[in-house]
């Protein structure tokens, strides 16, 4: 497996976790009542923050259990990387437009922040799972 391939596999559960993790928060905080009563802000910037600072930690860690592993990147890596970083993208594009619209309609900020971060995520794991299977098979050739 190579470094960056350990890298998409440390962002994605790192995203989903993460994910899961705020949103347990925020059903029990909600205990039964809206959920745009639920204050939401500070779990939302913990789990994002928290998420970077595991993922950080992970690389860290696994550089460390492993330290001569190579860390060069070849033509391979740059492309799959860029095909799973475009795959990803249209979540981003199609969040944005949510929430944007949820604006216009004058929703509330919950609901709106709350799509954003969806999104995020989606995109995360779309992208680093299109990386992955990209790793394991063979990138298309056009």
């Amino acid at each position: 497996m190579t470094h960056e391939e350990k890298r998409a596999w440390i962002r994605l559960v790192v995203a989903v976790v993460a994910y899961a993790v705020y949103v347990v928060t925020i059903l029990r905080r909600a205990d039964g009542g809206p959920l745009s009563d639920v204050p939401y802000a500070a779990a939302l910037l913990w789990t994002i923050g928290g998420a970077i600072g595991a993922a950080i930690l992970a690389e860290i860690g696994m550089a460390i259990v492993n330290p001569r592993a190579s860390r060069v990147i070849d033509v391979r890596d740059k492309e799959i990387g860029r095909l799973g970083d475009y795959t990803g993208q249209a979540f981003v594009a199609i969040g944005a437009l949510a929430a944007m619209l949820m604006a216009v309609a004058e929703w509330d900020g919950f609901w709106i922040a709350n799509v954003i971060y969806l999104f995020f995520v989606l995109s995360a794991i779309l992208s680093d799972t299109t990386k992955i299977i990209l790793y394991r098979r063979s990138v298309p050739e056009w």
